[in-house]
């Protein structure tokens, strides 16, 4: 394979690190502006349920870019060491991603369901 290529796995690790970094730093800055709404007295709990939305949707994406630089570098240095490493690694972040994805995919659930269940009794109290 073209040498240049062997840099991809690195890019691929720091883009991935960029997005995890970058979603942190912004829920953390929404987070703060969240509970300074809260200590003023508003009701904060759907805001902070969009904040766990987010925040999940980057750790996520960092995740799978993280993945996919871990499965290039195994095709770059193929040694049984190597493919025993990015197993490992791929079973731990793919175990962290599966259920990350099932924690948000619960919390959009619950948040329709609130939604719905607030939208029927406003009609049941306007009859």
């Amino acid at each position: 394979m073209p040498e240049s290529l062997e840099h991809l796995s690195p890019i691929i690790a720091v883009i991935g690190i960029a997005v995890l970094a970058y979603g942190v730093l912004l829920s953390t800055i929404r987070m703060i502006a969240i509970e300074v709404r809260g200590l003023r007295g508003g009701n904060v709990r759907t805001w902070r349920s969009e904040l766990r939305q987010s925040l999940g949707y980057y750790l996520g994406l960092g995740l799978e870019f993280l993945i996919a630089s871990d499965i290039i570098e195994s095709i770059f240095k193929p040694s049984l060491d190597e493919l025993a490493h990015l197993g490992v690694i791929v079973v731990i972040r793919t175990v962290i991603s599966i259920s990350l994805n099932w924690e948000l995919a619960q919390e959009r659930e619950h948040a329709r369901e609130e939604a719905a269940c607030a939208a029927s009794s406003s009609s049941v109290g306007k009859s």
